[in-house]
């Protein structure tokens, strides 16, 4: 499964690739439709207000999937295909539905494109961190470390590391090693909650990252880790080798790597909304 974040109109909507397709929260729509301060009690109502009316099949449309919180955990929350969600929109009185189902159709279908054209993915990346105000340069590193990022995982992959928590631990070990603190702290010094803290590095980071992802891949390899605790081994080792890097760098520049900067306070972002 792969998770992101889609935007209508200034407005969050978690998605996630479930079965080859996006998945969308439901809470999350809700509350784009209908700027409840309480969306998860208006879908609680929704749904026995559906099955009271006789639409008890719609339930089994819905499945709860793993989606990080406001508090950068992740935790189950009730998701449903484009299809679907279609349906659940005709009972959500909305002046918002229908520019809402226009939105939802062509983000689906953007995925269909993506599946026949990878590269129609990674053309819309980079135009979405254009039209952010990210510099060419910045957006580069950021898709170069996507590419790097994607290369260890498949290796991770061949090497029986399946669970989404596993990933976590394994990219966690090799950022505390690359960067001496773990991604939590690391969003905690940038004042970072929910953002995406890979979009909010600088240069530097970026650089630091991809070192200590790179590290990984080719020392899982050399190392021929297998499952879990081979590759976290394997990833501490990668990570070493970026902190390594970091340490001499900081030692010579008396300054340190890790930032306070984040995308949000750059005069790029505050442009971008009007402050």
């Amino acid at each position: 499964m792969e998770s992101n974040i889609a935007v209508f109109r200034g407005k969050e909507v978690r998605r996630i690739i479930h079965n080859n397709e996006w998945w969308f929260s439901v809470v999350d729509v809700i509350e784009v439709l209908t700027g409840s301060a309480r969306p998860r009690k208006y879908w609680s109502d929704l749904k026995k207000k559906l099955s009271d009316e006789g639409y008890n099949e719609l339930s089994d449309f819905f499945g709860q999937l793993k989606m990080q919180s406001a508090d950068g955990k992740f935790y189950e929350t009730d998701c449903a295909n484009t299809e679907t969600m279609f349906r659940l929109i005709q009972s959500i009185p909305s002046p918002k539905a229908e520019p809402f189902k226009r939105w939802l159709a062509k983000v689906g279908y953007e995925r269909v494109q993506e599946i026949e054209d990878p590269e129609l993915g990674t053309k819309r990346t980079r135009a979405l961190y254009k039209a952010k105000g990210y510099s060419d340069d910045w957006i580069e590193k950021r898709m170069r470390g996507i590419a790097i990022r994607e290369e260890l995982t498949d290796e991770w992959k061949k090497r029986e590391v399946k669970e989404k928590r596993e990933y976590e631990i394994l990219t966690a070990e090799i950022a505390k090693a690359a960067f001496g603190i773990t991604p939590g702290k690391h969003k905690k010094i940038k004042g970072l909650n929910r953002e995406n803290l890979r979009d909010h590095m600088t240069d530097l980071e970026l650089i630091f990252s991809m070192l200590g992802e790179a590290a990984t891949t080719e020392i899982t390899r050399v190392d021929d880790a297998k499952g879990f605790h081979e590759s976290k081994h394997s990833a501490r080792k990668g990570g070493e080798v970026a902190g390594k890097a970091r340490k001499d760098l900081e030692k010579k520049t008396g300054k340190r790597v890790v930032s306070r900067e984040n995308y949000l306070t750059t005069p790029q972002a505050a442009k971008k909304l009007g402050r």
